[in-house]
């Protein structure tokens, strides 16, 4: 379903972004990983991050710098964009307001740390990182967007994550998906999805 809606996302982008005229000489623009909220679509160009109108408009660019951001996630409330930065070789958490700004860093471990998305109450970003992983797997994090310290969630391994609304649940993908777009591969990369209760860790995997 999440691909399904990037591709329509991606279209509308082209539409407006190309002014909606068929057989247009500019070759398409590859614009990627939008995120959207009640008036806004966010998402990737050229290694920045770029918003634009639902209704239509001109882009304008939202982040700049000698750096690559990809991943944006919107706040529950729709005002600030967490986004996985990498500068100076690491690659870390950060925030900047949908207005626009100077990007805030979140973390400053020497793994990578990626934004996943956020806590249901708006006031920390669930981050990926193999920070305390012995072998290189990862696990999720929650961040504070004010500042503090990481707290790692109750679970031994985890990659993608969402909460549920009131945060008492995590629908999570527990492993690695080690090549996503590979051409017509027929193997095993669709990855089952599991239901943990953060009270006790106690987990339900959703069947395929």
């Amino acid at each position: 379903m999440g691909s399904a809606l990037s591709r329509v996302v991606l279209g509308a982008l082209l539409l407006v972004l190309g002014g909606g005229r068929g057989g247009c000489a500019e070759p398409p623009l590859l614009l990627r990983q939008p995120a959207v909220n009640d008036s806004t679509i966010v998402f990737c160009y050229a290694g920045d991050l770029w918003k634009v109108d639902r209704a239509g408009g001109d882009a304008v660019r939202l982040t700049s710098g000698a750096g690559t951001e990809s991943g944006p996630c919107f706040s529950p409330d729709g005002r600030t964009v967490a986004f996985t930065g990498e500068y100076d070789g690491n690659v870390d958490a950060f925030t900047v307001p949908v207005e626009g700004g100077t990007p805030r860093r979140l973390t400053y471990h020497p793994s990578d740390d990626t934004v996943v998305g956020w806590n249901p109450n708006g006031k920390s970003v669930l981050v990926q990182s193999s920070r305390s992983s012995y072998a290189g797997f990862a696990r999720l994090y929650s961040v504070p967007i004010e500042g503090g310290f990481a707290t790692e969630l109750p679970l031994p391994t985890a990659r993608e994550g969402c909460y549920s609304p009131d945060g008492t649940h995590l629908v999570y993908v527990p492993n690695l998906k080690w090549q996503q777009a590979w051409k017509r591969y027929r193997g095993g990369q669709t990855s089952a999805l599991w239901i943990a209760d953060l009270s006790d860790s106690s987990v339900e995997r959703i069947p395929r």
